[in-house]
């Protein structure tokens, strides 16, 4: 007996713009968004993005923070990071150049796909810096995307230096995002 080729659709970011509810399409293939995360996760990233809020304005940079904004990466391929660092304004709509920083916090539902999925597609799409938020542990992983175009750890203490869209250098306080006091 011979088995049927099994049919896997192929969507792209037009009928994406029709779909109801939390979506991200990778691939061309529809992956559901989890439900909405719980305080611990919102709190952690409610801090990062006002540590990178602060830390762009103190360097007088010409970057925009954005929070859960769609990036189209291309006909097949929609994201929504947790948070995204664009230079220059924010975007009319989604965004649609590879951000400079992109922020994702763990939850039980999404590490798999954070740790690995949206790491690679992350490093394939050259975005130079990716941050990983763990609130059930606390901690912050920072990956630079080196010059042969693939992400390593950067070792950060309480403090977190990075440079972005071109010649803007950072300074983010990471106690502030992890919730600890401060000495």
């Amino acid at each position: 007996m011979s088995s049927a080729p099994r049919y896997i659709p192929h969507y792209t970011v037009e009928d994406y713009r029709h779909w109801q509810g939390d979506w991200e399409l990778w691939n061309g293939v529809a992956v559901a968004m989890t439900p909405s995360p719980f305080g611990r996760h919102g709190g952690m990233l409610a801090r990062l993005v006002t540590a990178l809020t602060n830390g762009i304005d103190s360097a007088g940079c010409k970057a925009s923070v954005l929070a859960e904004v769609d990036w189209i990466i291309a006909e097949s391929t929609v994201v929504r990071p947790d948070a995204s660092v664009v230079c220059g304004e924010p975007p009319e709509g989604h965004i649609k150049v590879a951000p400079a920083i992109v922020v994702e916090v763990l939850s039980a539902a999404t590490r798999e796909r954070d740790l690995n999925q949206k790491r690679a597609l992350y490093e394939n799409q050259g975005v130079p810096w990716y941050l990983i938020a763990d609130p059930d542990h606390a901690c912050i992983s920072v990956l630079r995307l080196s010059d042969q175009r693939v992400y390593a750890s950067v070792a950060v203490d309480a403090v977190m230096e990075l440079t972005i869209c071109g010649d803007c250098r950072l300074t983010i306080d990471l106690r502030r995002c992890l919730g600890r006091e401060l000495p």
